[in-house]
């Protein structure tokens, strides 16, 4: 006979089996993406050109879409800004392929400026936080990503060799091991 605890479920339980079943394939995965991640930081240069020939790829996709978008509108206005847009991203996405070593001058300049402004930001936010907020861990979060921007700017443009790379085989590394560590907690929780 059943008892009330038998057929007790905590609540999202019937939503993870079927991610349950799949762990060893999530785990996998993780692995995969750690493996890429130290090639990438294995090979920095190689993987900056990667990153950069990715961009490129995406500028062109980008740029198709604005132009067959251009033909959606009724005005010759609109449709030459848009056609315009579309093939300023198709000719980025061309100059990344012919010059992938000024394309990661350009991306690295930008992620640069982009890190020291958005630290900047962060700083004073913290910092009009109301009282009894945790705003120590913002400015400690933007004092982090301020003086990475700095670093990245102060070596710049020689810091265009590597940092796309460093960064691509970082993400990749950390990405693996939060799907390793999501796919083994799945595991241990289908087993308990």
């Amino acid at each position: 006979m059943a008892t009330a605890s038998d057929a007790y479920t905590p609540p999202g339980t019937s939503e993870l089996e079927p991610l349950r079943a799949k762990s060893g394939w999530i785990i996998a995965l993780g692995v995969i993406y750690v493996i890429g991640g130290l090639i990438a930081l294995g090979s920095i240069v190689m993987a900056t050109a990667a990153t950069v020939l990715v961009v490129g790829i995406m500028m062109m996709i980008a740029g198709v879409a604005e132009v067959i978008n251009a033909f959606q509108f009724k005005t010759w206005g609109r449709f030459l800004l848009w056609l315009v847009l579309g093939a300023l991203y198709i000719l980025a996405g061309l100059v990344t392929f012919e010059n992938p070593l000024l394309a990661a001058v350009i991306l690295t300049l930008m992620l640069g400026m982009a890190l020291v402004v958005s630290g900047i930001m962060r700083i004073i936010l913290a910092f009009s936080m109301k009282g009894g907020t945790p705003w120590i861990w913002l400015v400690l979060s933007g004092v982090v990503t301020l003086l990475l921007g700095l670093v990245i700017l102060t070596r710049w443009p020689v810091s265009s060799l590597y940092v796309l790379g460093l960064f691509l085989g970082i993400d990749l590394v950390i990405a693996g091991a939060s799907w390793i560590g999501i796919g083994l907690g799945l595991k241990i929780a289908r087993h308990a």
